[in-house]
This record gives C-alpha cells, structure tokens and sequence, in this order.
C-alpha cells in the first residue's frame, strides 16, 4: 500500500520538476488545490525551463522524454487519442522521440542466454554493442548459424525489470488517475481511468516480443509475392518474450535521399510503390503497419522497402476494407451520392438521416480538397474530415479506422519527401480499382456463400445441444447468475477495486495514526 503512495509521490515529482504541470496547466485548468498539493510534494525541486516559443504539445512532448519509459509510452499512446488531448497536441506528441541510453552488453548476452537457452547462444557469433535504444528495449546485430548458414540478424532485447518498473509506475498513475478523476468532475470525461489501464493492456503486450514476432511473420506472409516490398524473416529459435530476432536490414534509411540517387534508386517510383503497398496491405489483407515513418522504413541494395518495428499494427475487417475502398474511390470518381450509399448501406450512418443530405456533407468535404494543388491533395486528411462529418450524423468511428488514417497521413508525408509531386489519387486509384472489382466478384461471392452453407450443414447435428446450452444460459442471465461483462471490463473494474480498497486502507491508517496522536499528547 505505502509502496504504491511512495511511487505516486515519485511521479508527482516527476511531473513538477519535468515542468509537465504547468503545460497540463495551459491544455487544461488544474484546480487549485491540486496545485498546493503538487507545490509541496515538489519543494525543493528544480523546475525545467522551457523555451517561450513553443507550444503546450512540445512542451509536453519534452517533458515526457525527461520522465522515461512509462511518460515517452503515455505520450505515444495519447497521440493516437486526439479525441481525449485534442488535435494540436496529439499531433506534436507524435514526435515524441523514444530514446534512452542503452544497458550494457554483458546484461544483453545474459539475458539472450537465458531466453534461447545455451545451444542457441553458443550459435550467435559477432555480438556488436547496442546500435539503438528505445525505452522498452535495445537492438544489437550479429551473425547466427541457422541451419548450417550463416545469417546476417539483428537481435531487439527487453531492458531488465522494464516490466516491473513499467507496471509500478502505471499503479502510480492510476491512484492519480483515480484521485484526479474522484476530485474534479471536469475530469471525468478524460476517461483517465480507461487510458491508464489501455495503456497498461496495450504496452504489456508489447513487452512480449512474441506478439511482434507474429505481426512480422503475418505481414511477411501477406506480402512475399509483393515486388518492391520485403519483410525481414523472423528467426523462431532465436525468439522469445524477451527476445526477437529477424534479418539484418542491408541498406539504408528511406530519408537518405541523396543515398538513395547515388545508389541509382528512382525516388518517384519509390514513392508511388510506398503508397501503393500500404493500401495493398490495408485493403486487400486487412492488416497494415500502423508506424510507417521514415525511421521505420529502409531501401535495400536491391530496391526494395524494408519495414522494421512491428509493435503497432493495424487490422480491418472485410467490411471495413470494402467501406474504405469504395469511399475513397468514390471520392476520386467525386461521385457523393456513391459515398452516401455505402455509408448506409453498410449501417455506418443511422437510416433516419437524409442521404441527399449527407452526400452534400460529403461533397463539402470533397470538392475544397479537389480544388488543391495535386501536391497538396490528401487521402489521410480527406478521411480525417470524413471522420468528423459522420460524427454530426451519429456514425461511431472504430478505432482502427483512426489508426489507419493517422498511418495514411504518414506514409503520404514520406511519399512526398521522396517526390514531391506525386498524385496521391492517380496512385491509389489501380489498387482501389483492383480489390474492388475483386471484393464484388460473383465467383468469389458464390464460392463464400457456398463455404458459409457447408459449414452449417456440417453444424446441423450439434444443433440440438446448442440450443439447450442457449436456453440455458438465458435461464442463468434471467436468475442473475451470469455476468455479461468482457474480459476487458472485467480487468477494469478489477483496477477500480484495487484503487478502492487502496483508498479504504489510508483512510483507516489516516485514521489510525489520528487516534495515537491523540492517546499520546
């Protein structure tokens, strides 16, 4: 319990001496008895000084990178919620930068030796020193014998303890999150209780390196026969939850561009590849990867792109992929009423609103971005302020959807430093064509529906038995003997019992130490 009030004072100090109060402060108002308690946990500390010309978002930005691992991982996440911070800010934490010094390399080789077990290590040669530290985990490269070949890899491994020290923090964070939350009413739609314990879920998985592993593995599959394009192969013996290792990446960073001309690279059609495979993987498989910067993306000797970091990853359903694709090609062919059809049709905006209204909602999207320059076209902003009209017509935007036009804005961005004239609809236009004609191929539909009935037929004789575990589940829901709470839920509320029960035990050790006070003097 006091261990948990000792790491809440810690952060507190934290947040006074990083100056990241006093930006809050000017995003929104802290009470002002919030301010006496942060003042005295705060005094004696050095505040940090920022400079006058930069904004809340930067601010904030810095001094997230001064607390570390939990803050730098809170501000990547928050970035992805302009929702809950707003645009403006969101959009500086994107450039939050996740770096730290890095941990020594005999604590690396213990570590890798421990996880692969002592055969495998023994089968690592050319060890380096870390070439990149971030605040989860650092990267080495060196030389395996796989299969009696020597294979070029590069090794990512988990500080030590950053579970622990990640989980402690965030406890931390939630008593605040709960305090903040109890304390001031403005606070409560934040939600900071759900972002705390999303952030928990979410960085917990990326500390399992398997996960990664996975997601590269799948996106490898989905796009071997893809030219231009190459995911590194993960290596399975060499992996774990503390550890994944994958291809060595032969060549250099996509924002090299001079690089990139000497080694006789065309950067046009680099860019329209980019753009191209993106939508590929977003509309054709329905996995994307969601943090396609410049320092995530690499050319090798051969000309291909190579994609490296795979902790955020993007996934659509068919549904979703055929509304994106026919929206955006709708958009191109600048057919409005189109667009409002497949919205309709497909449930996304409620069927008491007037179609012919919201295809002129949709065309005062359209038409000012069609007015542009072609080098200021965009499909990521088109759906950004497709996102907020639908908003005003009651349309609840998934969460993925958000993800992928934050990642289409990026990739767009890399696309256009690599030529600056590319025209973003006339590259999208083939792919949206291709999968389209391919979404609505009869063939394809009657093999579907033809697979969807085997698969019932097959079902028929447990059918019986499934209707009696139906009643009687509804029997249990109708007593009031069965939850109908999701495991994420459930979590959640687990936490809020913790923080109550965390609450109960000060009140009494409060309590407590009043009553001996007074026995005493």
């Amino acid at each position: 319990m006091f261990e948990r009030l000792l790491q809440l004072i810690k952060i507190a100090r934290k947040l006074g001496s990083s100056g990241a109060l006093e930006t809050i402060n000017e995003v929104y108002k802290i009470p002002f008895i919030l301010k006496i308690f942060f003042d005295f946990i705060n005094f004696g500390s050095k505040k940090k000084i920022y400079e006058i010309n930069k904004t809340s978002g930067q601010k904030l930005c810095d001094a997230f990178e001064q607390m570390g691992t939990t803050f730098i991982k809170l501000g990547q996440f928050l970035a992805t919620r302009p929702d809950i911070i707003g645009s403006d800010v969101a959009g500086d934490l994107e450039k939050l930068q996740d770096k730290l010094p890095p941990f020594n390399i005999e604590s690396a080789k213990e570590i890798l030796k421990k996880e692969v077990g002592i055969n495998n290590f023994n089968n690592i040669i050319e060890f380096s020193d870390p070439i990149a530290a971030a605040s989860i985990a650092q990267v080495h490269f060196a030389k395996v014998n796989f299969d009696g070949e020597i294979k070029k890899v590069a090794i990512k491994i988990l500080r030590p303890d950053i579970e622990k020290i990640f989980n402690k923090e965030l406890d931390a964070l939630m008593l605040l999150a709960y305090i903040l939350e109890k304390t001031i009413s403005k606070s409560k739609r934040l939600k900071l209780i759900e972002v705390v314990h999303l952030l928990r879920e979410i960085t917990n998985i990326e500390m399992d390196l398997r996960f990664e592993a996975a997601a590269a593995n799948e996106l490898y599959e989905n796009t071997v026969n893809d030219k231009g394009f190459k995911v590194p192969k993960i290596y399975w013996p060499y992996t774990s939850k503390r550890i994944l290792t994958l291809d060595k990446v032969e060549g250099v960073s996509i924002r090299e561009l001079d690089l990139m001309k000497k080694a006789g690279i065309n950067l046009k059609n680099l860019s329209k590849n980019l753009i191209q495979h993106f939508l590929r993987q977003a509309v054709r498989d329905g996995f994307f990867h969601g943090d396609m910067h410049q320092g995530n993306l690499f050319v090798d000797n051969s000309g291909n792109i190579v994609p490296v970091d795979f902790g955020i990853m993007g996934r659509l359903d068919k549904n979703n992929r055929g509304y994106l694709a026919e929206i955006l090609y709708g958009f191109i062919q600048r057919d409005y009423y189109k667009v409002a059809e497949v919205h309709f049709k497909a449930g996304l905006v409620p069927n008491t609103a007037s179609k012919d209204e919201f295809a002129q909602a949709l065309r005062s999207v359209g038409e000012p971005i069609f007015g542009q320059s072609i080098k200021d076209i965009s499909g990521g902003n088109l759906l950004a302020q497709l996102f907020e009209i639908t908003e005003k017509f009651n349309m609840a935007t998934q969460t993925q959807l958000l993800l992928l036009q934050k990642t289409m804005v990026v990739v767009e961005g890399v696309a256009r430093k690599l030529d600056p004239e590319t025209n973003i609809w006339n590259v999208s236009k083939p792919v949206l064509e291709d999968w389209i004609k391919d979404y609505k191929n009869p063939k394809k539909t009657i093999t579907s529906a033809i697979k969807t009935s085997q698969e019932i037929i097959n079902r028929i004789p447990d059918f019986p038995n499934f209707i009696d575990k139906a009643n009687y589940a509804l029997q249990l829901i109708a007593e009031g003997k069965l939850n109908l709470v999701s495991s994420n839920d459930a979590s959640l509320d687990l936490e809020k019992m913790k923080i109550k029960t965390f609450q109960n035990n000060m009140i009494i050790s409060v309590l407590g130490i009043v009553i001996v006070m007074l026995l005493v003097f």
